[in-house]
């Protein structure tokens, strides 16, 4: 079955990302897309929170994460992202992208996009 989808886009965090000196020692801002697949059948028809995934838990969760991540690549920051959310929330899919504007210069940003089931 084709599940429901719970978005967030655009978070923006500040972390200690990369694999230059520099960027060891000042924080870069990201952006973050995450798309959870989540049954959202019984929170429709009972409009209940406990029915469903609290966002606001998640996005907290993610902020906490990346603040205090210092990973040198994207792609392991997506990963440890992916998998805490995986191992501490109750979701079987999760689809994770990070950006990272001004890394190469004339483009807007750039990223990684991964799924986990």
């Amino acid at each position: 079955r084709k599940w429901d989808k719970i978005f967030i886009k655009g978070m923006q965090v500040e972390t200690i990302i990369g694999i230059f000196e520099w960027e060891r020692e000042v924080k870069q801002l990201i952006n973050l897309d995450l798309e959870i697949d989540y049954d959202l059948r019984k929170a429709g028809k009972t409009d209940n929170l406990k029915n469903t995934l609290n966002y606001k838990e998640i996005s907290k969760r993610i902020i906490s994460l990346v603040q205090e991540s210092k990973t040198r690549l994207i792609e392991g920051l997506a990963e440890k992202i992916a998998k805490t959310i995986l191992n501490e929330f109750d979701i079987k899919r999760i689809k994770v992208s990070v950006k990272k504007p001004g890394a190469l210069r004339g483009s807007k940003s750039v990223g990684v996009t991964i799924v986990r089931p």
